[in-house]
């Protein structure tokens, strides 16, 4: 369904006059992923490595400056017209801010009627659209009585759920979950990721979940792929990445999160040296090398920037020593 290939964005930075005026912060290099109808695709990685940035631009919302993608064989950046609305409605997202992502002005109803006017969903006139909130309401799992009330008046758990129903409105097939539970108690994330597993089942829906918790990503994806740093570093179904990951960065991670179900031994912990670089001046080769823990890493690593390689079925990873001893667990505890 959306195949995304070489993606890249760059921002503007205004560095100071020691470092030579501005700059460009690397948000996303060179990212490529696909995204099969009816699956879930994690994308997790630490805050900042281009996670958002890249489900905005697989949506059109930025404008990629390099690289392209598709959307059931369409390049969305080339999109016009008519056609780019109807890619509106069939691609839509649920922001990790549930009360900045609503207008304080607008009543829950009010809301969720704005999308059903302008893709004309719904039905005609205000009695059918009034009907059609009901019916989203309900899907969401809210009363009626809830689109009467403003977004100060809900729960944090309550505004997620209306801009769940927001993003349902418009009957899209593609949604980008941009880290909808990571703003929420502990106690309301399972029955906000129970509700989107079950909306997934009952609607077909296909969606990119972005997130930074590991175990998240596990409870809800068919397939995960690991960002650091504005590239992808391995990608894999869910089962064979967290049973073996291939490359250095997702072993620390796997070791930094905790599980949402322990169902395997703990990894043991992995020290990373340093903090990430900066996106202004990432480094030379690969990105991770500075601080990977890999025993094996060299002059290769600092010099040549690796690929993702094929280590098993469907399981890619860019490391230059993924395959030394078997895979990156094997190497000394790595």
């Amino acid at each position: 369904m959306v195949v995304v290939r070489d993606l890249v964005k760059r921002f503007p930075a205004r560095s100071g006059w020691l470092e030579g005026g501005r700059e460009s912060v690397r948000a996303v290099e060179g990212v490529s992923l696909h995204i099969r109808s009816g699956e879930t695709l994690g994308l997790v990685g630490e805050s900042g490595c281009g996670k958002s940035t890249t489900g905005r631009c697989v949506l059109g919302l930025l404008t990629p400056d390099g690289g392209s993608v598709h959307f059931d064989g369409a390049e969305v950046g080339e999109l016009q017209g008519a056609a780019r609305v109807r890619f509106r409605r069939r691609a839509q997202i649920v922001f990790q801010d549930p009360f900045g992502s609503l207008n304080p002005r607008l009543t829950v109803g009010e809301a969720l009627e704005e999308p059903l006017r302008v893709h004309r969903r719904g039905g005609e006139g205000r009695s059918a659209r009034e009907r059609r909130v009901a019916e989203l309401l309900e899907m969401v799992g809210l009363r009626p009585e809830h689109r009467l009330r403003y977004p100060h008046e809900l729960s944090g758990g309550q505004r997620q759920r209306v801009g769940i129903a927001r993003a349902l409105a418009p009957e899209p097939e593609f949604v980008v979950c941009d880290e909808p539970v990571s703003a929420l108690d502990v106690s309301v994330q399972a029955q906000i990721l129970n509700l989107l597993s079950d909306l997934q089942d009952r609607l077909g829906l296909t969606y990119l979940f972005i997130a930074h918790d590991l175990a998240v990503v596990e409870h809800v994806s068919d397939r995960v792929a690991v960002m650091y740093l504005g590239r992808i570093v391995e990608t894999a179904p869910t089962g064979p990445l967290f049973d073996g990951p291939r490359h250095p960065y997702t072993r620390a991670l796997l070791a930094s999160a905790p599980a949402l179900v322990r169902s395997r031994p703990a990894p043991a912990p992995v020290p990373l040296e340093g903090e990430p670089p900066s996106p202004l001046r990432p480094p030379p080769g690969c990105p991770f090398h500075p601080r990977c823990p890999h025993p094996r890493r060299d002059d290769e690593c600092a010099r040549d920037l690796p690929t993702l390689e094929a280590k098993a079925a469907e399981h890619f990873a860019a490391c230059h020593k993924a395959d030394v001893e078997g895979s990156v667990r094997s190497a000394e505890g790595v």
